[in-house]
């Protein structure tokens, strides 16, 4: 039995005019003995309109301004740790 699992997820084709659309999902998976962790996030839509098929990115904005808030604090905790150490370096 797998710990981690990566799977991509195709979800039900719904029929709109002569457009098929069918979304797909990235999920992650992971096997605890104490329980399952699943994660699911849209990743595109497959449209399809007379044997043409194109695929349509989904942006998560919101994960996008979260690893971009993440990424901001270490990079101002670190500054925080190196300007410390310069101060203590300064005064002994």
């Amino acid at each position: 039995m797998q710990v981690f699992q990566r799977l991509l997820v195709t979800g039900t084709p719904v029929m709109v005019n002569n457009y098929t659309i069918t979304p797909q999902s990235q999920a992650f998976i992971v096997r605890l003995p104490i329980g399952i962790f699943v994660w699911n996030r849209p990743t595109s839509v497959l449209v399809e309109k007379n044997g043409e098929v194109k695929r349509l990115p989904i942006v998560d904005v919101t994960r996008l301004l979260q690893l971009a808030l993440l990424s901001a604090g270490v990079i101002i905790t670190l500054a925080g740790v190196l300007a410390r150490k310069r101060r203590k370096e300064n005064i002994s």
